[in-house]
């Protein structure tokens, strides 16, 4: 063996061991390094993570939405449904027209996170050169159970347009405080922050019809 060849593995033999480590080491985390940026199999669990909360809310709020505009008609048929059968009556009685609020309050279904309430009112414009507007009778079906609503006799406000001398009305208002999924909960008490914007969204309706088989519609016991 030469004196050259000698030298060399004499050199490589006392070569420190702490930097070959080092080296080693370094090569090992770098390798780990190159393979952790290129590995993909958590990838779709990160995006889920990050994207389910939006897609969930998204869901929530048009399913919300649609359901609050099914709703929102469903009160106005209530409205149209209720006087047009009234009108339809020469004469009523309180079991009648009670029934025909239940008929009413039906049309909800099967919305039932809260309940309705639905005012009959029978008015007579006097036969006067200033018409007085006055209560004849009048039934509310409030939550669930119906009763008296405003005193015969009692004046009440009406559309100037239908003002007319000597003419007989029945008015039906009804009301609904919607309650949205996100904001109710079975015996829920007071909704705060962000929900209570959402909680109990104000929906009514009012109607004006005439009697159609004769000039007036009265009801005995009510």
């Amino acid at each position: 063996m030469t004196e050259g060849a000698k030298h060399i593995m004499k050199t490589q033999t006392d070569t420190p061991k702490a930097p070959r480590l080092f080296y080693s080491a370094a090569r090992r985390l770098k390798a780990a390094a190159r393979g952790f940026t290129k590995a993909r199999g958590g990838v779709a669990a990160v995006e889920f993570a990050f994207i389910a909360p939006v897609l969930l809310s998204l869901y929530f709020v048009s399913m919300e939405v649609s359901q609050a505009i099914e709703v929102n008609k469903k009160v106005g048929r209530v409205g149209s449904m209720v006087a047009d059968l009234i009108t339809q009556q020469q004469a009523v009685s309180k079991s009648e027209v009670d029934a025909i609020l239940k008929i009413g309050e039906s049309i909800l279904q099967p919305y039932n996170r809260s309940k309705g309430k639905i005012i009959i009112t029978a008015i007579q414009v006097t036969d006067e050169d200033t018409p007085k507007v006055e209560v004849v009778w009048s039934r509310k079906l409030e939550n669930g159970g119906a009763s008296a609503a405003l005193a015969a006799g009692s004046t009440v406000t009406i559309p100037e347009k239908l003002k007319i001398r000597d003419t007989f009305l029945v008015r039906v208002e009804s009301e609904l405080s919607y309650a949205p999924v996100i904001t109710w909960a079975a015996g829920q008490k007071q909704v705060l922050g962000l929900a209570a914007a959402f909680d109990g969204i104000a929906m009514q309706e009012r109607y004006y019809l005439r009697p159609r088989m004769s000039p007036t519609v009265p009801c005995a016991d009510c």
